[in-house]
């Protein structure tokens, strides 16, 4: 392998993101991701607060909980696949199409899960179709990541990458906040409303919110850097196999570093929300506070995205993995007392602090781990399996400590301050890919 490094031939030799084409791109990024994540997002807040009562009737409320949780893991265990089914096309097709087919795919999904009959209408049909429009989301954020931050970190300046990159970043918080928002509002609703049909009208406004996003991403134009490979693009080998034989490590680092933020994220937004509103805290109110802590992760991934273009993505991520490590225990306390206020704290400082540091600069530390032929597989694959193994089984494993550990949250906290350290160990056996020319290809 032959890596090299200064400014890419394509990029301009200007740093400025301030023109009219950039902007386009980095909304298309932005708002597309935000739409996407969204739709994938909602669901976890849903499988919260609903579908234990609604889709699995008849069971324990704990065992309800532990069965909407396990669905929930369906869309994240989807999305490495989506990944890679994905990233083939936009590695041999292009970036722009495949975006266009992930967003359509997402929007029928979500929308048909709005429109679901419960499981005392159809039975067991209900969950079962459950599980499958959970599997189609899974498919479809698996292929929108990728595709919408390459669209901007290939189109952006060498000296601009981390925070072109970012927007992606930036458009999952952005989208979690309105998903929360929407279903907070509906929250208000007296429970037999909120339970009959209230829950329904986030995930039916998604359609509405689908064809927004497709009138902006149509008028994106494809990478420059892909359009250079031309016709060698279709004839190169299958993508995933090329990322599995000769960047296998690259891949194994990338994810096991992405893993620490979704860590994160699948224990303070899923199941600490399921967690301290069994103790009694208000619901409407633990989702505002979710919504406030996605809006500080957004601003915690711009200025940690721009951190990363100046001194590098390493040393961003680790101080990001070491604050996770340090406050797992504390947060943890702070979840146990089960007060509104013990919860925002938690999670301002898990999702606006640590996820936020970790995730700025992430979408260039994972894009220029490989090259421009495979890099919309590498990097999805990486990106979508941190995903699944971080967030996807997180809530599902951290119910199963609980009750393992009789009640108590110490166990689970251990695991959360170990899995950081691993990811931190990782970070540092990676290179630094700040100043790596985009256009580096295997020899």
């Amino acid at each position: 392998m032959s890596q090299t490094t200064g400014t890419v031939g394509q990029e301009s030799t200007s740093d400025n993101l301030n023109t009219r084409e950039m902007r386009r791109i980095l909304a298309s990024s932005f708002i597309g991701s935000a739409i996407e994540f969204y739709d994938f997002i909602l669901y976890a807040t849903a499988a919260s607060l609903v579908f234990g009562k609604l889709f699995f009737a008849g069971m324990p409320p704990a065992v309800g909980l532990f069965a909407s949780f396990s669905t929930l893991a369906v869309g994240y265990v989807a999305r490495p696949l989506g990944g890679a089914i994905f990233g083939h096309f936009g590695d041999r097709l292009g970036r722009k199409g495949v975006l266009i087919v992930s967003m359509v795919l997402m929007g029928v999904a979500t929308s048909a899960i709005g429109m679901l009959p419960t499981s005392t209408q159809i039975g067991v049909a209900a969950p079962t179709l459950l599980v499958v429009l959970r599997l189609v989301q899974g498919l479809a954020v698996g292929g929108e990541w990728g595709g919408a931050m390459l669209v901007a970190l290939e189109h952006a300046p060498s000296t601009r990458r981390g925070f072109a990159a970012s927007f992606a970043n930036m458009g999952g918080p952005a989208g979690a906040v309105l998903a929360t928002l929407v279903m907070s509002a509906v929250s208000t609703l007296p429970d037999a409303q909120f339970l009959s049909w209230g829950w329904r009208v986030p995930f039916l406004l998604s359609i509405v919110l689908i064809a927004i996003g497709l009138v902006i991403r149509l008028k994106v134009a494809e990478t420059p850097l892909f359009l250079d490979l031309g016709e060698k693009a279709e004839r190169r080998k299958i993508p995933l196999m090329e990322v599995i034989t000769q960047y296998p490590r690259n891949l194994v680092l990338g994810i096991i570093a992405g893993m620490s933020s979704y860590t994160v994220q699948g224990l303070m937004t899923v199941w600490a929300v399921a967690y301290v509103i069994e103790l009694g805290v208000d619901r409407t109110g633990v989702l505002n506070v979710k919504a406030v802590g996605a809006t500080l992760t957004i601003v915690a991934i711009w200025f940690a995205a721009r951190l990363s273009d100046r001194f590098g993505r390493k040393p961003v991520m680790f101080t990001g993995m070491l604050a996770g490590a340090v406050l797992a225990y504390p947060i943890i306390w702070l979840l146990q007392t089960g007060t509104l206020w013990g919860f925002a704290i938690g999670l301002f400082l898990a999702n606006g602090i640590v996820q936020g540091v970790i995730f700025g600069p992430f979408g260039a530390f994972v894009a220029e781990l490989f090259p421009t032929r495979m890099r919309y597989t590498g990097a999805s694959l990486a990106y979508q399996t941190a995903s699944t193994l971080g967030a996807g089984f997180t809530p599902a494993i951290a119910s199963g400590l609980v009750l393992a550990a009789g009640g108590q949250l110490w166990l689970v906290a251990l695991v959360w301050a170990l899995s950081f350290l691993i990811s931190i160990g990782c970070v540092l056996k990676t290179r630094e890919g700040r100043a790596v020319d985009l256009s580096w290809e295997t020899k």
